[in-house]
């Protein structure tokens, strides 16, 4: 299919679909380092308690998490006919709409309410955009075409979240979520022009891809993405508090030390596309071993600036490792509904996101202080290794690991 279109043509195809990446990483991820300026603008008496007002203001992460794992399986079952193309477009349109509401809202729970919205199509444009990367690329390149679709996700924690994140700080949080529409207008646009016209399937039916769930495996390595992928989002989601109040850092550094995050991200989503192929098992083991090391040196190291930005690093670096491999797991464990194992990869990251921004929220709240997240986040991240072995295992027992 690359050479019906042209390679140029198809090499442009897939950076716009990482650009569309990019723009949810900025409205998922911006809205983590934009939680103190929301919460004293729209939660009362914030200055007063602003220890439990921004575990309140953490639950604009939870909704827009809860969003994801609602809309990724619903969407990818309706719109299971549909070209994939179309319906990337179609997705893009939906995130114009309601990134730019999400600038309006008058008080907090509207604003919960338009971010819940907002998610709701994050899973299934992720689901569509990896397979259309696959797709456009050609047979055989599966982790390299995912990865690529992926990579506007970490990208836009080098570039886009910090400077969105940046905006918010110096103009206003409303002006940072209209930055980030223009950033889906532009994708949007690119992709009309750009996007090949790929046929939908009108065999398919929201039934036929629901039967992906019959698979006990499928199950399992959800839960190794909600469990694992949370210790991530405990330590993400509290990262600009934690380096103003506890590492005393000014907070015209938060960017950089997001940019940092991004860094890492997007080398471990490199790393991760490049051995997931070739081998399926080791990326998994090598990437929990190294993430929950990266977490214990967080914990450990934090209060120091140093410490800081090297182990937020590599916190960003190893989870990221992970991402392409469990997605390649789910969508094979899938079967016949590549498009539902896709984009529930995502509805796990989020619920993951909603789990851990819940328990990182909730042990800062209990007064366990600013490094409690990072052991709640290794905590996670060994529950999600246990699943992983015990997947492992049940393949074994069945006759079909694969190996490395």
């Amino acid at each position: 299919m690359t050479n019906s279109i042209g390679p140029r043509r198809a090499t442009l195809a897939v950076r716009v679909l990482a650009l569309g990446g990019c723009g949810i990483g900025c409205t998922e991820f911006a809205s983590m380092g934009l939680l103190p300026q929301i919460g004293e603008e729209l939660i009362p008496g914030f200055a007063s308690h602003p220890e439990a007002s921004i575990a309140q203001a953490g639950q604009l992460v939870s909704v827009y998490a809860l969003g994801v794992v609602v809309g990724a399986p619903t969407l990818a079952a309706l719109t299971s006919r549909m070209s994939r193309s179309t319906l990337a477009m179609w997705l893009l349109v939906w995130f114009v709409a309601a990134t730019a509401a999400s600038a309006f809202m008058p008080t907090f729970e509207t604003t919960m309410v338009i971010r819940f919205l907002a998610g709701l199509p994050h899973g299934a444009y992720f689901g569509v955009a990896s397979l259309l990367a696959a797709q456009i690329m050609g047979p055989g390149k599966q982790g390299k075409g995912i990865a690529l679709a992926l990579s506007g996700l970490t990208v836009a924690n080098i570039v886009g979240v910090p400077a969105v994140t940046w905006v918010g700080h110096t103009f206003d949080w409303r002006v940072a979520y209209l930055s980030v529409a223009i950033i889906f207008l532009v994708t949007l646009s690119m992709g009309y022009l750009v996007l090949p016209r790929f046929p939908g399937d009108p065999t398919r039916s929201a039934k036929a891809e629901l039967k992906a769930f019959r698979n006990g495996q499928l199950w399992l390595l959800i839960a190794i993405g909600c469990i694992g992928f949370g210790g991530f989002f405990a330590v993400y989601s509290y990262l600009s508090e934690l380096a103003v109040r506890l590492t005393h850092l000014d907070g015209s550094t938060v960017p950089w030390l997001l940019a940092v995050v991004g860094i890492g991200m997007t080398i471990g989503n490199l790393v991760g596309g490049r051995v997931s192929d070739p081998h399926p098992v080791g990326s998994l083991m090598t990437g929990f071993g190294s993430y929950m090391g990266a977490l214990v040196l967080f914990s450990l190291t934090a209060a120091n600036p140093v410490g800081l930005f090297v182990s937020a690093g590599l916190v960003g670096a190893t989870s990221s490792l992970l991402m392409v491999p469990v997605q390649t797991r789910l969508i094979s464990a899938a079967g016949n509904s590549p498009l539902m194992g896709a984009a529930t990869n995502h509805a796990a990251f989020n619920v993951g996101n909603a789990l851990g921004a819940a328990l990182g929220g909730a042990v800062i709240a209990a007064g366990l202080g600013y490094r409690a997240p990072g052991w709640t986040g290794l905590t996670l991240a060994a529950l999600g290794f246990i699943g992983l072995v015990i997947s492992l295992a049940w393949e074994r027992k069945a006759g079909r690991l694969v190996r490395d």
